[in-house]
Parts: C-alpha cells; structure tokens; sequence
C-alpha cells in the first residue's frame, strides 16, 4: 500500500505538524541507510554483530504518557569467547518514524548494531556491570522519567536498548549488542480517533467423534483428551476467557468447542481405549468444563458474539474443491443453522451468523459466492489479499461493499498479524505488542478522517499469543488515540469512496494456503457418507439418534482445523464412515443354509436380526426365485413384505412357495427401504424340490385307510364284549339300586354303584379284565321287578 511521506499530527498547527514531520523524515534518512548499508559492513563491525546478545523483557508503560516513568528491563547475555569488561547497557531514542513501512524496516533488522542506533538517554539511565562473563545472562533494570527522553511531536519513535563494553581483543568501548522496539507517543487525547474491532477467537480442533456409547444414553466418544488441558487453568482456552472478559473485544466462537465442553460437563463422555472399546473421562474433568463454561457465560455477557457455522467449515477448500460434488454446499446451510441455536443454548445469548471468515481472510470470487451460500453477507477478508490499488496513502476503512448484497471486512493484515510469532519469551512478546501499538498510532496519524479498523488475529492463539494480545490491548484501550467498536458497527460504517473493492481473481490465491486445502476425494467420501446416512436414518423409529451426531461429525469432517493435517482428516472422515457401516450393519438378514421342500408347496421363514437398541421399520423384505419356471413366490417370481422390528430382537418372516418340477433352485433374500433403495448385503440360499408321485400318494392313503378300518373294528369288538359281560352278570349280580340309569328321577351326573366287596353277588358272570374299557351302559338288574317298575334292556 502506497503512504504519504508527511501526515498531519494531533497537538499542533497544520504547519507545525508538517514540518515536524519532514524533520522527522531527514532524521530518520541515517537509519534506513544503515539498514540499507548492510551488506557492506565492514569485516571487523561483521565479527562483533552478534557479541551480546540484548533481550527487551519489558517496557512499562508501553504507551506512555506525561509524567510517566519509562521502566525497561530485560537481560544482556555474551555469546561470544572473551570476557566483556566496561559493559553498560543504555537506552537510546531513535528518530520519530511517519510510516507504517519505516516501522516495519525498523522491526527487521531489531537486533542489528549496524543500522541506525539513536541517541543515548545517558545520565544516570544507564547500568553497569564489571564484566560479562561468556555465555553468562545478566539482568538488567533501567527506569527513567519520560520527560528526560526529549521526545517531540506525537508519533512513534525508535527506541532502543544497547549493552557497549570492550574486550581483550578489542580493547575499546563500543557497541556489542542492540534490541530496537518503538515507543508510541500520544500523551493527549487525538482530535480524531480511530474505531478498531479486535475479534477474540474461541476455536479449537475437532474433539468429538460420531460415536456414541451403547445403550440408551447417547454417551459422546472423544478423540483424545486433548480439550480438557486447553480448558484446565492455565490451558489455552483458560487463558482466552479469563483475558478475554476484560478486553473490550467482539467475541468469535465455533458453536463446536461449545458443544464438546457441554458433553464433558455432563461428566458421561467417553475415550478411546484399547482394542476398539472406550473408557469413561476422568470425572475431574467434568468441573473443569463447568467452571470454564461458567466463565464463559460471564465474560460474553453484554458483549457481541459472532458465531462461526458449526466446526468452523473450510470456506476455501470448499469453494475450491467441494462445489463440484453434489450435495457438498447444503452441508454448509446445515452447520451455519445449527450454529446459533447451539451458542443460545449454552451460553444463553443471541449470536450473530451473519458473518463469514475464510482462512487468512484470503479471499476469491468463488470464496465469496460459497461464503454468502449459507447466508452470511459479510465477509471478514484481509487486506494482503483486499489490496488497495487506488495508491491511497492512508488505510481505509474496513467495510467495502462488493456487489450483490455482500459486504466485505477488511481487517488489517499488519495488526491482524503482529502476534503469529512464538511468543512464549517475554522478549518476542515485549516486541510483538509495542510493534502493534505502533502500528494502530501510525494508523491514526496519517488521516484527519476517522476510520474503522478490524483487527482479526490467528484463529487459535496460543497461551503466550493470546497474554500478548490482552496487553497491547489493555493499552491501546486505555490509550488516548483508540476507541473501541462491535464488528456489527464496523460492516456498517460509511465505506471509502476510494477503497478498492474488486475481489482478487482466483489465480492470485495464495499457493501456500491452497496447498493445506481439503482435496476433492475427501469431499466425495463426505458425499458417500451422507447417502449412506440417508438410507440408514429412514428405517428408525427415532432418526435423531443417529442423524444427530453423524450429521455434526460430517460438519467436522470439513473443519479449518484440518489444515496442515491431513493424515489427522483422513482418519476422521475414515473413522466416521466405518462407524456407519458399522450401525448399519446391526439390522440384517441372518445367513440361511440349503433348504429341502418335498411337495409342491412349502413355507419358507427368512430372518430379520435388529441387533439396535430402538425399533427400526419402513423396510420391505423381498424373496427373488432364480428360476419362477420351477419354484414361484407366492405364485410370482418373487414376493415382499413388509418388516418391523424391536430393539435387539429378530424377526422370521414367512414366505408360501410352489414347485413346479423337481431340483435345485437359487433363492435371494434382500431388504430395501420403502423407496425402493436396497439395504444391507443380499442373502442367497438354494432350495432343493423333492417332487411327491400319485402312486407314492395313493400308497399312503390306502396305508391311512387300513388303520381307520382296523381301528373301528376294535372299537366294535369291544362294546359287543362289554354288552354280553352285562347280559351273564343278572339281575343280582350288582345289587338294587334306586338311582339306575333307566329312572328317569335318578341325577343324572352319578355314576353306577360298584359290587359289595363282602362276597361274590348272585347271579354274577366272569370277572372284569383291567385293560377292559368300561361299559358304555349300565350293568342291568336280573332280579325280579317291582310294581309299577320298568327294566332297561
């Protein structure tokens, strides 16, 4: 981006502030020299370049004003073979710098002695030491009032720490080492401020698997255990919340890392184990995912939240590679609906999802038409990929609009990475923040004209990142040249007339970022999942068991987070898939061996095993004959029927077939949802026809016939027996009784009386045999009768 050479100040006449500014300019000449001088320094500066090394720990206050005192510290360590003695270390002010460039030549070449050094504060702000032993780090302490620095004009300054001394070798005093940092002045508040959105992203990695525990309860299976020491004190997460609940900063969130610290809160999460089982989460660590979510909740309360589609989906590699497999786009719509209602449901606020943010920022038209795909009409770009073309000579505004509805937010790429570095020394931090500073003050020095700048760091700062970005903001919102803005505001600020906004071609996307995207093939192993969901869901009694946590993993299966893992993706979508196949697998047909039918009809049962814990239906078994010539189905080539099944149960169903001719014929068995897709793995079995002769039929009903017959006869042959026993008994041979069957008073429920057993009765014939049946009648009277009395014969 082109910069003026001479901007207006804040504190003085236009006039004033013009010529201190070109002052600044020429004073500033000697030290871009030196840093364009480098190449020819001279063998003897070359060898004691790096003698002592100088390490800027702090710099307090980083934006300081009237009547503060300036405190640096920090530690000065020999790398090189001889003792230093005479060492000192000292401040030094370097000129005032009036463009973002020069600011950035400064932060290159921070520790070489050869570029331009500055003038000593000297006096009394100076430490000595007797000597510095080789590879020995001494500390050091120096605090100094700022009104001794002779700063001038509002702006930003070079400033540095240098440690001098000399040794046996080199026995005179001179510079040994030099750390350059910059030091923002602005002790007034600015007649013009500048708005600036810093976006606080809370986003993490895939954590949560499609996997479920078995059983009723859904219990989630994670990855690894990974999470829990990002949300434990001290964990990067940790660190988010806490810092971020006191900064003044619109908050990012993928409603994904929502979701998984909500199932590990519940404590009934699970972990891999060995062998393909799982083993239940250490219970610690669901209070720590109460606690943190708990924070959470306080520190975006009142605060605007943007919430990201669901596991953050990689806008680029879809736009890229994914948009040419059917079906790919809708998994963006699902993410981006299920977004707000996850973040209202755990947090308990109302986010935005009008908001797109492709990796980078790096932006091309195809990024943006799938962007805008789902909903969102704003795109957060950078401005490294949003260039400006127009040679403006100061940074515009952050909202562009770019046709058709679509606004695009440009955060600016300098302050948007002024914190990628490893800043876990407190020396790289130090830099880091008051480069940043600098940055933000020489942003608001170049225009009368105020202006709205977004700022969107790394998607997942580390611990240091993230302690370093809560400290240049704590100071640049406390600062006197800054003011704070939502993101909502920043998109709907008055955008520059003279701002570009043509969205750069497709062929100028960054051959780095392309190379990290989700191939084709993944997108269509995504694809193949989800038609393999499609056929499994309709057959369930309760769909939302499984279309639930499938439909979220096939979410992350497309996470930014996969970028520079491949391998890592891989295994996930694979994962997924296989646990799909898996479930489906649970409801099938059980195999059947060969079947013998001897007839020309039979009943043939197949078997419907539901090894799911709930119901599963909608499903049509159909039984195919190979040959329907031979062997009909229900008098067609093949039958259907319908199938229901219980959880963990299994179901025969019964088919009525019809031989035509005897041998062997192929039967296949296969279920297939209602519209008409097959499901699972066919069964086929042979059923061997054994056809019955009519002389075989007609032998065996005559067989049938002859034991009829023989049967009555025995039956005849009985009773005729049973008849005489009762004629050569008599009248006396039982006795009288009053009740007999021919009395038509006598009950008729009672039996005849048995013979006294005192003596053998009168008139009786030969005994009865045990294994004779006894008598349909009554055994007659043989005495004489009565009066008026009738005899039965």
């Amino acid at each position: 981006m082109a910069e003026a050479a001479d901007f207006q100040g804040t504190s003085a006449s236009p006039a004033r502030r013009w010529l201190r500014r070109t002052g600044a300019v020429l004073a500033a000449a000697p030290l871009l020299a030196g840093l364009l001088q480098l190449p020819g320094a001279s063998p003897a500066q070359a060898a004691s370049s790096d003698s002592v090394a100088v390490a800027l720990d702090s710099l307090t206050p980083s934006a300081p004003t009237d009547g503060d005192t300036l405190t640096v510290s920090g530690t000065v360590t020999n790398n090189g073979k001889q003792t230093v003695t005479g060492a000192h270390v000292d401040l030094r002010v370097g000129p005032m710098l009036n463009t973002r460039s020069a600011i950035d030549a400064i932060a290159q070449h921070s520790d070489d002695p050869q570029g331009g050094t500055g003038s000593e504060v000297g006096g009394k702000y100076v430490e000595k030491f007797a000597k510095l032993s080789p590879g020995v780090a001494q500390h050091f302490s120096i605090s100094v009032p700022v009104d001794k620095l002779d700063l001038g004009g509002d702006g930003v300054y070079a400033f540095g720490v240098s440690a001098s001394g000399q040794t046996a070798s080199q026995p005179w005093d001179q510079m040994l080492g030099i750390q350059r940092t910059f030091l923002p002045w602005q002790p007034s508040d600015a007649d013009t401020k500048t708005k600036t959105t810093f976006l606080w992203p809370l986003i993490s990695t895939v954590h949560m698997t499609a996997k479920t525990g078995a059983g009723e309860h859904q219990t989630p299976v994670f990855l690894d255990d990974d999470l829990a020491k990002e949300l434990a004190p001290g964990g990067r997460l940790a660190q988010m919340v806490s810092l971020g609940k006191d900064l003044d900063v619109t908050w990012v969130i993928d409603p994904d890392l929502l979701a998984s610290v909500d199932a590990m809160a519940t404590g009934n999460y699970r972990l891999p184990g060995d062998n393909g089982t799982t083993t239940p989460g250490p219970r610690d660590h669901q209070a720590v995912a109460k606690q943190w979510l708990a924070s959470l909740q306080k520190a975006v309360a009142g605060k605007e939240v943007v919430a990201l589609p669901f596991a953050d989906p990689d806008l680029a590699s879809l736009a890229h590679n994914g948009t040419s497999v059917a079906g790919s786009l809708s998994h963006l719509k699902d993410a981006t609906d299920v977004a707000a209602t996850t973040v209202k449901t755990v947090l308990q606020v109302t986010p935005s999802t009008d908001f797109a943010w492709p990796v980078n920022g790096a932006v091309d038209p195809s990024i943006m038409k799938v962007a805008t795909s789902a909903g969102a009409d704003r795109v957060i770009a950078r401005s490294d990929s949003l260039q400006e073309t127009a040679g403006l000579p100061y940074t515009p505004s952050a909202a562009r609009p770019v046709g058709g509805g679509t606004t695009a937010v440009v955060a600016d790429a300098r302050l948007s990475t002024a914190f990628e570095d490893d800043l876990s020394k407190a020396d790289s931090a130090t830099r880091a923040v008051q480069q940043f500073l600098a940055q933000s003050l020489e942003v608001n020095a170049q225009t009368d004209k105020q202006r709205s700048i977004v700022v969107a760091p790394q998607r997942m700062p580390s611990a240091s990142q993230a302690q370093a970005m809560a400290t240049a903001l704590k100071a640049l919102q406390g600062g006197t040249w800054d003011q704070s803005q939502d993101l909502a505001a920043a998109a709907k600020d008055k955008p520059d007339p003279n701002a570009t906004t043509r969205i750069p071609s497709t062929s100028s996307y960054p051959s780095s970022l392309r190379r990290q995207e989700m191939p084709g093939a993944a997108f269509g192993q995504i694809a193949r999942t989800q038609e393999k969901l499609d056929n499994f869901q309709v057959i369930l009694a309760d769909q939302s068991r499984v279309v639930t946590p499938f439909g979220r993993a096939i979410n992350r299966e497309m996470s930014t987070s996969w970028r520079g893992r491949s391998g890592a993706a891989d295994g996930f979508r694979g994962g997924v898939e296989a646990w799909l196949d898996e479930l489906t697998d649970e409801v099938k047909l059980i195999d059947k061996s060969e079947t013998k039918l001897s007839g020309r009809s039979a009943t043939i049962p197949v078997t419907v095993q539901n090894n799911l814990v709930q119901p599963v239906g909608h499903l049509v078994l159909r039984l195919t004959s190979t040959m329907p010539t031979r062997l009909k189905i229900g008098g067609k080539a093949y039958s259907e029927q319908r199938v229901e099944v219980s959880g963990g149960h299994s179901q025969s169903v019964k088919f009525t077939t019809s031989a035509n001719a005897n041998g062997r014929v192929g039967l296949i068995a296969q279920l297939y949802t209602e519209d008409g897709q097959e499901y699972g793995d066919p069964v086929s079995f042979d059923v061997k026809v054994t056809e019955v002769t009519p002389t075989v039929m007609l032998v065996i009903g005559g067989g049938v016939l002859l034991l009829v017959l023989a049967g009555f006869r025995m039956y005849t042959q009985r009773k005729r027996a049973a008849a005489r026993q009762a004629d050569e008994d008599g009248p006396g041979g039982a006795g009288e009784d009053t009740d007999e069957p021919g009395n038509p008073d006598a009950p008729a429920d009672r039996l005849p009386e048995e013979p006294e057993e005192s003596g053998p009765a009168s008139g009786a014939g030969d005994p009865e045999q045990p294994s004779d049946p006894a008598p349909d009648t009554a055994p007659e009277n043989a005495d004489p009768s009565g009066t008026g009395e009738r005899v039965d014969r």
